[in-house]
């Protein structure tokens, strides 16, 4: 008898321990995207470039840090719409009256680099389907699962 109670207790216990919310750490590969996100609009907000653009990733950024289910749709929604802009960027840019392909110039402060435009595109749409790696990844599902409202200004 004493046996049956024991394993009644490990069973209440057991099922104690399963009741109890597990909270998933920050994910190192989506901290290291929210960086970049909101070095991204920083930048945008200096160069006064799409300034409420910049503002809205800002807030997605902290929705997200608060682990808000808001920030998780809009980092989703935002990575498949950025995947989808990026891919369709060498149609967006095609211009039958120049077709002279030549490197694109980029100014960063002082230095003026010239890059291939295929290389820019590949990197660019590489780098989205990093980012859309990154959001449906199960562990920044894991993080942003907790059951708050859908105010990212709460």
């Amino acid at each position: 008898m004493t046996e049956t109670n024991a394993q009644a207790e490990k069973a209440q216990v057991a099922e104690a321990a399963n009741l109890q919310p597990v909270k998933a750490k920050l994910p190192k590969r989506l901290l290291a995207l929210l960086l970049v996100l909101t070095q991204a609009s920083i930048s945008g907000l200096m160069a006064e470039q799409g300034v409420l653009f910049c503002m809205l990733t800002l807030l997605m950024v902290i929705a997200v840090l608060g682990r808000q289910k808001a920030g998780l749709y809009m980092l989703r929604g935002y990575t498949i719409i950025q995947l989808g802009l990026v891919s369709l960027l060498p149609v967006i840019l095609y211009d039958p009256d120049n077709l002279v392909v030549g490197p694109s110039t980029f100014h960063l402060g002082d230095w003026q680099g010239k890059l291939p435009d295929w290389l820019v595109f590949t990197v660019l749409i590489l780098l989205a389907v990093l980012q859309v790696w990154i959001a449906f990844t199960p562990k920044v599902k894991a993080y942003c699962h907790i059951k708050n409202s859908m105010n990212i200004m709460k």
